[in-house]
């Protein structure tokens, strides 16, 4: 059993708290990608099964997050406006999928956003080497 008498969910909910608010910018970036994500794969698997009020809410958690991220640019560097962009492609892309009930939409937003957060996870753990003070890459 557990040394707790809290739900492991409880526990759970308090981890990613606490994680939330003690990880960098960078790190909470790579959260919100990664959270955008798996809710673009719940809502593709929700669609799947015919479950509509599911995936309707996880492309809502879905659009949330990258209504988040474009808010969150700073549009004084030019790579701003690009990304800006792209979201509001994927934004666009992940709407009309819950309009029409089209798993087919999600697709593009799904790698879209994947690739983002491989690369957005790369450059937080060269981060990471670098203010640790390793030179070298180890995996």
């Amino acid at each position: 059993m557990y040394a707790s008498t809290q739900q492991p969910a409880a526990q759970y909910g308090r981890y990613q708290q606490q994680s939330a608010m003690t990880a960098s910018p960078g790190e909470l970036t790579l959260m919100l990608y990664e959270g955008c994500v798996k809710f673009l794969k719940q809502s593709r698997l929700h669609m799947e099964e015919h479950h509509f009020d599911k995936a309707s809410n996880s492309s809502i958690r879905a659009q949330d997050i990258i209504s988040e991220l474009m808010a969150t640019l700073d549009m004084s560097y030019e790579i701003s406006e690009n990304l800006y962009n792209l979201y509001d492609f994927i934004l666009r892309q992940i709407i009309q999928s819950n309009i029409k009930k089209d798993v087919s939409l999600l697709e593009e937003p799904i790698n879209m956003m994947s690739e983002l957060r491989d690369a957005w996870q790369q450059a937080v753990k060269l981060n990471r080497q670098q203010n640790s003070g390793m030179g070298a890459v180890y995996e």
